[in-house]
Order: C-alpha cells, then sequence, then structure tokens
C-alpha cells in the first residue's frame, strides 16, 4: 500500500521509498525522503490533509511531522499495523 492511500490516524510502518526512474542517484526526492528518516521500519501515519483532502499530507514519521504533496507519499510503500 502507498501512503498517500493510508487512511488518517492508522499506524503503519515504512516498507520501501521507490525511485523514480533507473537511476537511484539521480532521484533527489527519494534520496531526500530518506534523509528526512522515510526508511524501512519506521512508524508512520496520516495526521491531516490539506484543503478539501488534497495536497499537502500531513504526516507523522517516528517523533517527526512533514508536509508531503501527494505525489511523494505515492512513493513510500507502507504495511498498515494491525490493533493489539
Amino acid at each position: 500500500m502507498k501512503l498517500v492511500d493510508l487512511p488518517r490516524d492508522v499506524r503503519a510502518r515504512v516498507v520501501a521509498v521507490h525511485d523514480d526512474g533507473n537511476d537511484r542517484s539521480a532521484d533527489v526526492v527519494a534520496r531526500r525522503l530518506r534523509e528526512l528518516g522515510f526508511v524501512s521500519g519506521e512508524p508512520v501515519r496520516v495526521s491531516g490533509f490539506g484543503p478539501l483532502g488534497r495536497d499537502p499530507l500531513l504526516v507523522r514519521i517516528g517523533t517527526s511531522s512533514f508536509a508531503l504533496r501527494r505525489s511523494e507519499a505515492a512513493r513510500i510503500e507502507v504495511v498498515p499495523e494491525i490493533a493489539p
């Protein structure tokens, strides 16, 4: 599942950040997302949306919050956590 499709306040874990194209070193957006902490195993959740449910998405990764465009969130693969 992509982060952009995750419902609000559902806890998930990052699986991977997908690069755009074949040259991983040239994808500055994917590299920056990884630098911000979007790495495999990190807890993540969508905590809010922009006007009319569109851009930006307010995303919590660990203890930090970021505003991401939907196109950026679509690069992040997540798996929802199962509630105990």
